[in-house]
């Protein structure tokens, strides 16, 4: 999420201090999003170097400081809104992660990290269920930030869902384990897999 942007679009609508952004973009968000004071200080100074905002108390500190969007802010915006997000490979997601490493390790059942992650989850959907339902139905804000929240989590219960018919269907050994038996003959010497034998095209095994 782009804080800086979204600090360009209050802006649109007039000047403001930067409590006062702080405040208003976490109402808006249904303070689903909490902003830390410094963040929002930080980002302003930025965006004032850029030129894409501005303000007449050069003398006061942040606090007292009333910023306002600048002709290069509100094309900044625009520009920032029409355009699509950035494509590059997948991100690193923990959860993909942990079960890959829990399918090669002998001593972890896979499936009960899957079901308790699951859970986890299915938890958290109804927080955020029992969250919409008790908002204000005019509070499109964060009504949009549930929405897109239980969309998301929807579709990691579905990716575990997958993941455990996918690892039922076609359990892997784990890394460690070898590929073979290797253990000693009876006469000592090592025994060696077998070959399978092959059949005729009548069925008839040699």
């Amino acid at each position: 999420m782009s804080i800086r942007h979204a600090m360009l679009a209050l802006l649109t609508e007039a000047p403001k201090y930067g409590l006062q952004l702080r405040q208003e973009f976490e109402a808006r968000t249904g303070e689903v999003w909490p902003l830390n004071v410094g963040q929002v200080y930080t980002t302003l100074q930025r965006l004032e170097r850029e030129g894409h905002v501005e303000t007449d108390d050069a003398g006061r500190d942040g606090a007292q400081k009333r910023y306002r969007l600048t002709a290069d802010g509100e094309r900044e915006l625009h520009s920032w809104l029409r355009t699509p997000p950035q494509a590059g490979p997948p991100p690193r997601d923990e959860l993909v992660m942990k079960v890959q490493v829990a399918m090669r390790l002998t001593q972890v059942d896979v499936t009960e990290i899957l079901q308790a992650h699951r859970r986890r989850i299915i938890e958290e959907m109804q927080r955020y269920t029992h969250l919409k339902a008790d908002a204000a139905p005019e509070d499109t804000g964060l009504g949009l930030v549930v929405d897109a929240e239980l969309f998301r989590l929807e579709a990691v219960v579905r990716w575990l869902d997958a993941a455990d018919a996918r690892l039922r269907s076609h359990p892997t050994l784990p890394a460690s384990a070898p590929p073979t038996d290797t253990s000693l003959a009876a006469d000592g010497q090592e025994s060696r897999p077998t070959r399978p034998a092959r059949a005729d095209a009548a069925g008839t095994r040699r």
